[in-house]
C-alpha cells in the first residue's frame, strides 16, 4: 500500500466513501512498482467537479512521485467513481512501463539460465 496519499477536492467535497474508494484503488498500485520505488513513492490525488450548462464533469488526476520520475494521469467522466476507475487502469499501465525501464531484471531468471540443462548434454 502506498504510504502517503494526499487527496484534494477542487470545487467538490471529498466524502468518506470517496476517500475510502481512492485509498483502496490507488493505494494498491505499489504492487506493480519496483521494490526500490515502493519506499519513497507518494501520490497526490486531485478530484475536481465542474458544471457546464446542464451537465456535470468529474475529473480525477493522480500524480505519482517515484525516485526516477513522476507519472501523471488524468481522466474526465460524468461520475467521480468512474473517473477513479479509469485513472487506476491508466496508472497501472504507466507503472508497468516505468518498471520495465527502471526496474532490475529478475535475479532468478539470470541464475536459472546459467544452470539450465542443455538437451544435448542430458541425453549423453
Amino acid at each position: 500500500m502506498i504510504q502517503k496519499i494526499e487527496i484534494n477536492g477542487i470545487h467538490t467535497e471529498v466524502t468518506d466513501d470517496l476517500k475510502k474508494y481512492v485509498l483502496k484503488k490507488i493505494g494498491k498500485m505499489d504492487q506493480y512498482m519496483p521494490l526500490h520505488a515502493r519506499e519513497s513513492a507518494h501520490a497526490e490525488v486531485k478530484l475536481k467537479e465542474q458544471k457546464i450548462k446542464t451537465r456535470v464533469e468529474c475529473t480525477a488526476e493522480v500524480i505519482l512521485h517515484l525516485p526516477h520520475g513522476t507519472i501523471t494521469v488524468q481522466e474526465t467522466t460524468i461520475n467521480m467513481f468512474a473517473a477513479i476507475d479509469v485513472v487506476e487502469a491508466k496508472l497501472k499501465n504507466q507503472i508497468v512501463k516505468y518498471k520495465e525501464t527502471h526496474g532490475t531484471k529478475p535475479l532468478h531468471r539470470r541464475v536459472l539460465s546459467k544452470f539450465k540443462r542443455d538437451p544435448a548434454q542430458a541425453s549423453e
